[in-house]
């Protein structure tokens, strides 16, 4: 080989080198070094559950148990408070500048109001037939509630008086909703019988569109990433994952995910869906182009609440029985009540 021809080729190893390392620099993470089940907080107690609620400022999680709310230090897992007199609870909002809480009570058709500090019951206030999925818009500043069987939005003030207050007059979203997002101007909630996100003004409270979620049917879980306008809507039928912008709600992709999703959650860059089966969805986006993942998780834990300070997500569910309760799902076995926490793996 002449010299000529062995600094040719030394320049084509030198240039394959730094190549294949600028690919690996670029390439995504794989799920081996992606995100896993961190932790586990063994809760017990007595009750079932929704989708919790974590408090990043005060290291708190807000966890509904049917009729009563359990707050939990986020790092322990143990008991702080316990919020009783609900009926049939879902979740909770938290509205740290006006120092109030509030959770939703389908059974009871209101929603009760609770002091952040004491913890104590100040009052509730009437809102609709089987309220459900709840949250603080800061940009309306109204605290959400959604009515599945009323087929209703409405909006409360944080200030209200927990005596004697009403809440704003109700929206009718022609369909049944199961959760919301909102962003600087709209207010978004996914309809489960009508396959479609309506698209709600939050400056005149009227539905201005209706985004169909199609090839995704049976929206469940809602969340948004506004720094990107995506929103990330969990089907159930079929099982999907759609991701939608929401400048006109156009599905940019869908993705398959496990049975069972009931949350959404936008986290450090990702969307997850979280299934009843024992999965967790975990999506990147690059370039435009969308990748997914899955993480083993326990079965039932179909929800989650999401600490974007500690990079934690929060899963509850408990051991199973063989037997099946009313709607035929697994009933939990007594006092097995857990929380699963996902964190990404430490490089």
């Amino acid at each position: 080989m002449s010299k000529t021809t062995c600094t040719a080729f030394a320049f084509f190893l030198i240039l394959c080198t730094a190549t294949s390392i600028m690919a690996q620099r670029d390439a995504p993470a794989t799920n081996a070094s992606a995100w896993h089940v961190d932790q586990v907080f063994h809760v017990g107690g007595q009750g079932g559950w929704d989708y919790l609620t974590a408090d990043s400022e005060q290291g708190l999680l807000f966890v509904p148990r049917s009729t009563h709310t359990t707050v939990l230090n986020a790092a322990t897992g143990k008991m702080v408070a316990d919020i009783l007199g609900q009926k049939q609870n879902h979740g909770v909002a938290i509205v740290p500048s006006a120092g109030r809480g509030f959770i939703s009570d389908g059974k009871d058709a209101s929603v009760v109001i609770f002091d952040l500090k004491t913890y104590r019951v100040l009052g509730k206030v009437k809102a609709d037939i089987d309220a459900d999925c709840i949250i603080y818009d800061p940009y309306s500043n109204k605290v959400l509630v959604v009515c599945g069987d009323a087929g209703t939005l409405i909006p409360i003030s944080p200030d209200i008086d927990p005596q004697s207050g009403t809440a704003d007059a109700a929206i009718a979203l022609g369909g049944k909703p199961e959760f919301l997002a909102v962003d600087e101007n709209r207010i978004y909630v996914n309809l489960v019988d009508k396959n479609c996100v309506a698209v709600v003004d939050s400056k005149t409270m009227k539905v201005r569109d209706k985004w169909p979620t199609a090839p995704g049917g049976a929206p469940a879980g809602m969340s948004i990433d506004r720094e990107k306008h995506r929103l990330f809507v969990g089907c159930r039928k079929p099982q999907k994952l759609v991701v939608m912008s929401t400048e006109n709600g156009r599905v940019l992709a869908d993705l398959p995910i496990g049975a069972g999703v009931d949350a959404t959650q936008v986290l450090d860059g990702c969307a997850f869906a979280s299934c009843r089966d024992g999965t967790l969805a975990v999506v990147h986006e690059i370039e435009g182009k969308f990748r997914l993942e899955t993480v083993a998780t326990p079965p039932g834990a179909r929800t989650m609440g999401v600490d974007p300070k500690t990079h934690s997500l929060f899963l509850p569910t408990a051991e199973f029985t063989d037997k099946k309760d009313a709607r035929g799902r697994p009933m939990a076995k007594p006092g097995t009540f857990k929380i699963v926490v996902v964190r990404p793996a430490k490089s």
